[in-house]
């Protein structure tokens, strides 16, 4: 069934993009192009997973799902991108030489049947695990967010949740806004604190022996 949705789906689009163009030379309104969004694309709490994956494959946009609703994250700042280059690199340079594979976003990462997240940075100790699947992950032992300074609560709250039901070992919540790292351990159902690290300290990882960065380094990267 979603196929044939599909189908038509990017029939309409392919059939409604030659108007858009010839419209637009004469000035199409913004009201009409709402509309045939609103047309062309599901309602919110109508998503199908199938939908989320096809909308996600052709777009650079980052975009999270939950049981029918999407959620379009915001673009990245430069603070947001120099702290998970540099986290990105030292986890990298770290976890490679050892059979690991560590990857930034933009990578789905499927939590369960009906929910996908898009980590800022996820990896596995060893690069073969099955759930390193191509399209989307179905699993990690380690996840990082930067949080973000539109909704601190997505990473703070609403992702320790989420990475915890994904059963992921331990999630990092880097915060610039305080300048902490915060280093979660699965302890059962729920995550409890492996350690809060500030400035001077250094952060370290159970899941990871060995791994350990500065949270100077971190938070004065360039």
């Amino acid at each position: 069934m979603y196929t044939e949705r599909k189908t038509l789906t990017m029939e309409r689009v392919a059939e409604t993009d030659m108007g858009i163009i010839t419209k637009s030379r004469r000035g199409t309104s913004q009201r009409e192009l709402n509309k045939l969004l609103r047309e062309l694309l599901p309602a919110q709490g109508n998503w199908s997973e199938e939908d989320y994956l096809w909308l996600t494959d052709d777009t650079n946009r980052r975009v999270e799902y939950t049981d029918g609703f999407i959620e379009v994250l915001p673009m990245p700042t430069d603070k947001h991108q120099t702290v998970l280059q540099f986290l990105f690199l030292a986890i990298n340079a770290f976890i490679v030489p050892l059979g690991g594979k560590a990857l930034f976003a933009a990578l789905r990462l499927r939590i369960r049947e009906g929910k996908f997240r898009e980590p800022d940075l996820l990896a596995v100790k060893d690069a073969k695990d099955p759930r390193r699947q191509n399209r989307f992950w179905t699993g990690a032992d380690l996840t990082m967010e930067v949080v973000s300074e539109d909704k601190p609560a997505r990473d703070l709250v609403d992702k320790r949740h989420d990475y915890a039901e994904g059963t992921v070992p331990e999630y990092w919540i880097v915060n610039p806004q305080d300048e902490t790292i915060t280093v979660l351990k699965l302890e059962g159902p729920a995550y409890v604190e492996r350690g809060v690290f500030r400035r001077r300290d250094t952060a370290t990882s159970l899941v990871l022996p060995g791994f350990r960065v500065s949270v100077d380094a971190v938070f004065d990267a360039e």
